[in-house]
Parts: C-alpha cells; sequence; structure tokens
C-alpha cells in the first residue's frame, strides 16, 4: 500500500528518526535512502508527497495507479547518493506503460552507474507540480554549526544564491521571517494577480527541519528540494540527509560566570607581572614596562628578569615564583619557546590572565606549540589573551598593557581586533579623532580568549557603551550570537568581518553546503543576532566613535533641512541607501516649515532653506524639527557661505540641540558640511558637542545614523 502524507501536528517521533539513523549506523551508511528519509520527514510532520518503494515494474505500475498518475520514478539505493546523476530519476509518467519502462531504465542505469550498488528498488510518488519551488535546507556549519538556509528552488537557488540562512532551531516567527527575507519574496507574495504562497506553511517546515537536525546532530546536512509552495500547502517533493557519526568536538565553552570571573581580574588587575622586562631600549620588555608605568597604573608591578636586580627604577624578580605577592596578569614578552614553562609559574601564582604578545605560534605552523601553552594554562585555570598580539588597553585603570604607545582618552567605545595591523591602524585612528575609549584589545591566535569572552565582559562594562571588532574569522559562532544577544538590547556591537568574498568558501558537495560556503552566512547569522555590520576599517571606526554619541532615535520619520539642494539629494538617497526613510510632512509641519524660509525655498522634505539664510533660519528649522514630536531624527546638509560661515553654523546648531537636550529632547542629529577647510574645524566642533558631523561628504553621516536605527531596530527600542 502506498504511504500516506505526513501529519502536520506539533508532535515529533523522536524514536522513530533514533531507530533510522541507527540502522544507518550499523550499516556503515552517510546518507539515507529516499524511504527512509520519508520516515524521517514524516516523524517530524514535514509533509511530502504519497509514495511506496517498488521492487518490480508490474509493482511500479500497480502502486502508480494505486498512487494516480503522473507519477515521479526514483532510484532506491544506499549507496548512490545524487540520484539524477546516475540516471535515477523520471518525472511526469502518466501511463502505467510510461512507468513500467521508466522503472526498467532506472534500475538499468544505476547499474551502469555503480555495478557494486545495492538497489532496493524504485520509489514511485506522486508527483507534485503546483507551486513556487523554493529549497529548505540544513547543514553544519564549522563556524556556527546546525544553519537552516531558505530560498528560492530549482535553477534559480544555483544562479541567483538568493537565500537566507539562520541559526537552528528557529522558532515560526524566525522562519516567517526568514521566509520574508530572500530578495525574491515579492514573488512568494504574489504578482501580477497571481495569489501567494502560503508563508505559514512554509516557516512550519523550516522550524520543523531546524529542530530535527538539532535534535540529531549526526544530520550533517538535509535536502529539502524542491519544496512545491501553493496558495494552501508546502510540499517536500525531494529529500536528501546526509550523515556524520563522528563530528568534530566543539569548542570548550565557560559559564558566563568563569568568564567574568576572568576579566574582571584581567581588565581590573591589582597587581601585573611583566615575563621578559627589561632595560634595554629597543626590546618590547622595555617597552611593555615603561608603557604600563608611564600610562599611569596605580596597581603592584613586578618586572621579571632572572639577570637584573632592577627594571626601570623597580625591583627585579628572576621568576614569577619569587613574587611576595598576588599576581592577577602575567605579561610575557620572551621567545614563544620559553612561554610554557613560565606558565607554569604562573598558573601556580593563582593568575588569572596570561598576555602572550610574542609570535612564533600557529600563525607559523607551530601548531603543537600553541597547544601545549593552552594545555598548561587549562591545567591552572589561567584565560590566554593571545599569542601574536601587541596588548591591551584599559582606560579606567590608566592601563596601557602593550609594546605599542600608551593612549589614555577615556571614553565608551571598547575596540578589538585579531590582526596587530588593523590594531595600529585602532590606536592612530583613536589618537588623531581623540576619540574616547574604554578599551584597546588585540586577540591575535585567539588560542583561548576571542570576542565572545570580549562581549561578555564589555557586556556588562559600566565603562563600555559600544563594542567595534574586527574579525578574520569566530572559533564558536554560536557562542559569539549567544553573547551578542545579550549585550545588543543595553548597546551596540559593531563587526567588521575580513573575508568577504566566496573565494575562500570550502566545497561541499550539496546545494544547501554549497550555498553555506560564503560571506551570506556570517552576514545573516550576524544580523539575526542584532549586530551591525561595517562594510570596511573605516567605517568600522566611525561606527565605534560615533554610534555612543548619537542618542537612541525613537522612530522611523527622518528629515532633512540643508542649505544646498544638490546637498538634499545626495542625502536622500543616502537615507534610502541606509535603510532609512523620509518622513513624509504632513501639511500643517509642511507649513510651519514654510514661515521660515524664502519663497523660492522648498518645504517638504528635504527642507531646502537655500544658501543665502542667515543663520536664524538654521536655529528656527531645526528647533521646529527638533520640538515636533513627529520628528525622530534629523540631517542637515551645510553649504559654505559668508552670510552663515562654518563655526557659526556649528555654534547655532550645537546651542539649539543643547538648549532642547535641557527640555528632555534628545533625538538623533548628523550633519554634513560642505565649503573650505574651515568646515573641517566646524565639524569637529559638533562632535564634541553630541552633534556626528563631518565634512566633504553626504554619506558618511548618513551612514552613521542608519548604523543607529540599526542597532535600534534589534534592541527592539522602535
Amino acid at each position: 500500500m502506498a504511504t500516506q502524507p505526513a501529519t502536520t501536528g506539533t508532535g515529533h517521533d523522536s524514536a522513530a528518526v533514533r531507530a533510522v539513523l541507527d540502522r544507518a549506523r550499523q550499516e556503515g551508511r552517510t546518507s539515507l535512502t529516499a524511504p527512509e528519509g520519508k520516515a524521517v520527514a514524516d516523524a517530524y510532520g514535514i509533509p511530502t508527497p504519497k509514495e511506496a518503494l517498488a521492487t518490480s515494474a508490474d509493482e511500479a505500475v500497480s502502486l502508480a495507479v494505486e498512487l494516480g498518475l503522473p507519477v515521479v520514478a526514483k532510484i532506491v539505493s544506499p549507496d548512490i547518493l545524487h540520484k539524477t546523476e546516475a540516471g535515477g530519476v523520471e518525472v511526469g509518467l502518466e501511463s502505467p506503460q510510461e512507468v513500467a519502462a521508466a522503472y526498467r531504465r532506472i534500475v538499468a542505469n544505476a547499474r551502469a552507474h555503480d555495478a557494486e550498488a545495492r538497489i532496493d528498488g524504485v520509489q514511485i510518488q506522486q508527483q507534485v507540480g503546483a507551486g513556487e519551488e523554493v529549497i529548505i535546507g540544513a547543514t553544519t556549519d564549522v563556524t556556527f554549526g546546525k544553519i537552516v538556509v531558505f530560498g528560492l528552488g530549482g535553477v534559480l537557488v544555483e544562479v541567483l544564491k538568493d537565500v537566507t540562512f539562520r541559526l537552528a532551531p528557529v522558532s515560526h516567527e524566525e522562519a516567517l521571517s526568514q521566509v520574508g527575507d530572500i530578495k525574491a519574496a515579492e514573488i512568494l507574495r504574489g504578482v501580477r494577480g497571481g495569489r501567494g504562497v502560503d508563508r505559514e506553511a512554509l516557516a512550519d517546515v523550516i522550524s520543523r527541519l531546524s529542530q530535527l537536525v538539532t535534535d540529531f546532530p549526526e544530520i550533517a546536512e538535509a535536502d529539502l528540494n524542491p519544496v512545491f509552495a501553493s496558495a494552501s500547502s508546502a510540499v517536500a517533493a525531494d529529500l536528501r540527509f546526509v550523515l556524520d557519526f563522528d563530528p568534530p568536538a566543539p569548542p570548550k565553552r565557560f559559564s558566563r560566570e568563569e568568564i567574568l570571573q576572568a576579566t574582571n581580574r584581567i581588565f581590573k588587575p591589582a597587581s601585573i607581572a611583566i615575563i621578559g622586562a627589561s632595560n634595554e631600549e629597543g626590546k618590547i620588555g622595555n617597552s611593555v614596562i615603561k608603557n604600563v608605568v608611564n600610562g599611569g597604573y596605580s596597581g603592584e608591578i613586578y618586572p621579571i628578569n632572572p639577570k637584573a636586580d632592577e627594571v626601570y627604577g623597580r625591583k627585579s624578580y628572576k621568576s614569577v615564583a619569587d613574587v611576595p605577592g598576588d599576581v592577577d596578569v602575567a605579561i610575557f614578552a620572551i621567545p614563544a619557546k620559553f612561554v610554557a614553562g613560565a606558565l607554569e609559574e604562573v598558573g601556580a601564582k593563582g593568575a588569572a590572565g596570561a598576555i602572550l604578545i610574542p609570535s612564533g605560534f600557529a600563525e607559523t605552523g607551530e601548531q603543537e606549540l600553541q597547544d601545549e601553552v593552552l594545555a598548561v594554562a587549562r591545567r591552572h585555570g589561567v584565560r590566554l589573551l593571545g599569542p601574536n598580539i601587541y596588548g591591551y588597553y584599559y582606560t579606567p585603570e590608566k592601563l596601557s598593557a602593550t609594546f605599542c604607545t600608551p593612549y589614555d582618552v577615556a571614553g565608551g567605545t571598547a575596540l578589538t581586533s585579531q590582526s596587530g595591523g588593523i590594531g595600529m591602524a585602532i590606536l592612530g585612528y583613536s589618537r588623531s579623532t581623540h576619540t574616547g575609549v574604554s578599551a584597546i584589545v588585540g586577540v591575535g591566535n585567539k588560542a583561548d580568549i576571542d570576542e565572545d569572552d570580549l562581549l561578555t565582559f564589555f557586556g556588562q562594562d559600566d565603562n563600555t557603551n559600544a563594542i567595534a571588532m574586527h574579525l578574520e574569522d569566530l572559533k564558536d559562532g554560536r557562542a559569539f550570537v549567544e553573547a551578542a544577544r545579550e549585550v545588543v538590547p543595553k548597546k551596540p556591537v559593531v563587526v567588521l568581518k575580513a573575508g568577504r568574498t566566496s573565494a575562500g568558501a570550502r566545497a561541499a558537495g550539496s546545494h544547501t553546503g554549497a550555498l553555506a560556503g560564503d560571506d551570506k552566512v556570517y552576514d545573516d547569522i550576524l544580523r539575526q543576532a542584532g549586530v551591525v555590520r561595517a562594510p570596511g576599517l573605516n567605517e568600522l571606526l566611525e561606527f565605534g566613535r560615533a554610534l555612543p554619541v548619537l542618542p537612541a532615535p525613537k522612530g522611523e520619520n527622518v528629515v532633512i533641512i540643508t542649505g544646498a539642494g544638490g546637498s538634499g539629494v545626495l542625502l536622500s538617497d543616502a537615507v534610502v541607501d541606509n535603510g532609512m526613510s523620509l518622513y513624509e510632512i504632513p501639511p500643517d509641519l509642511d507649513s510651519a516649515f514654510r514661515a521660515f524660509i524664502p519663497p523660492f525655498g522648498a518645504a517638504g522634505n528635504p527642507v531646502d532653506i537655500t544658501g543665502g539664510e542667515p543663520p536664524s533660519t538654521y536655529e528656527k528649522t531645526i528647533r521646529l524639527g527638533l520640538e515636533d514630536d513627529r520628528v525622530h531624527a534629523l540631517i542637515l546638509g551645510y553649504w559654505h557661505t559668508i552670510v552663515t560661515p562654518p563655526m557659526v553654523f556649528a555654534e547655532v546648531v550645537s546651542r539649539v540641540v543643547e538648549e532642547a537636550r535641557a527640555k528632555g529632547i534628545d533625538k538623533p542629529v548628523v550633519a554634513s558640511l560642505s565649503g573650505d577647510t574651515e568646515v573641517e574645524a566646524a565639524s569637529a566642533y559638533l562632535f564634541d558637542r553630541g552633534v556626528v558631523a563631518y565634512p566633504y561628504t553626504t554619506e558618511k553621516p548618513v551612514q552613521v545614523l542608519g548604523a543607529k536605527y540599526r542597532w535600534a531596530r534589534a534592541a527592539g527600542l522602535l
């Protein structure tokens, strides 16, 4: 008899899936046959067509008539994974004669493809062809673990790669969001009078598959392709499951309490040992102790140097074991080959952290040496930062634990980098822009401490109100997402992910695996976590600098006030490019703006006050925009004129904004200043007073505002 369609109840028959997987494990197989795949789908309520297994041509004909023609015929063999490539699939079989002939051809093709293949028979399946073809899949990502994919199916998925990714498992609501996230989502809603598909049914399939691969991690990949989505259903016409019964061990996880216990001592140490501290100019150990001392750190400093009695005016010790007091942090400035031995003493001393500045570990192929050092650290409960880093800064403690120059401009931005070169760019940029930072941290090889540890610390750090991170990879993407979800509701997290191109994508043997091989996975999942992604280094630095300055918007209504029509056009384009929308100004507010601008100006949005207006026009229009509750953010476009010089404009804007804040009105205001070099000082003046302003660009201030909006939406503030 033919198998009945799967039920769509909420229950899962885990025992049925376990039985199928255990049988495959016992037989040493890495994939499921089509009937086994259907059994698994049925157990989790994933709708599939009616089907049955035929072991002869006559049985195939009988089943086809029972199911109802037309039908699809597919080879069933535990040794043939790619059925189409083996000539093992025929569709649109409309008569008994076609079914019988197809059965014989499929079996012959399979034997020609692999003479040793075991053939269980041919699956006869009710043909489902109505609706849009989509792909729903799951794979095991090296960074994020189990992820689910959704996109248009058939040829489109291979050509357009219009797909979206989410961490598994996903809720029904998250799955609905995923369905609406592809570029071609409008097709699924119905175009040119056509009926849309049942997106609720699609979301149900996505969430069920995501739960299946979460419950059974040995399902390495799953392809439901195609899934036919109609106005009333979503049916998986073809199933493919790849198994891995020996997956790699997941990265070691620390609890939040363990992370904070260590990082609080690392960033707020009462005492520091500098291993390799030196009196010799040009040595890293010399630079480190100078920076720690000259940077103003007030805790105990213990130089460790077996050949010197004193280093930089302080008593030196032959080893950490000789230090009379406790040690919270040990900074290593010795060659890589000596680190493990010294770390044994640091661990015995009860230190919380070891800052490994030396290179010569995994980045040069010395993975075993790095593993040895990590094993020592694990044995003693010491957390490692590095190796191969420039060190770290934490301004609230006046701590410059680095061989680079000290930095002491305290503020609310924490910046981290995986690359030493990028770290130097962060330091130089911070110095040149006078950016206030809470921390600058290098993570280097990330033998131990990585971005999720730092997110956990900075997320609860009262001295930090924004976190900006450069990273090339994530050791444990799932841990990072969990940490980000905790932090984002309280403060922005900005990430610059290097390696965005598909050149480094890993090879994969399935649609789902191949689609998951590029940067789109990072993009979708970081966005799912509420992270603001920076497209480049300059944007990372600017977002890190500017987001703490801007107040959070309370709504989506953005208004442009400009003294130059050309700037207004460019600013309008930038608003759309950065995911915001211009407020359609109502008649009463339009009339109020017109009362302040000349007849040849233009109200609406942008509000064009024209270039020849005095400071009072800027003052009145900006005040109106700030005081009207329907306006949620202002973008100002300034054009250098004799009537309103740059610094006069800056003083007027800052005064009006300050007066509004005194009344409890705190809206984000950004400004673009065009003109001669005087606009540079005017922009800096505004930035220092809480108005994010840039000279010579219409894009950058709007880009920053867009980043603030993306965070505010992710944080649930809008």
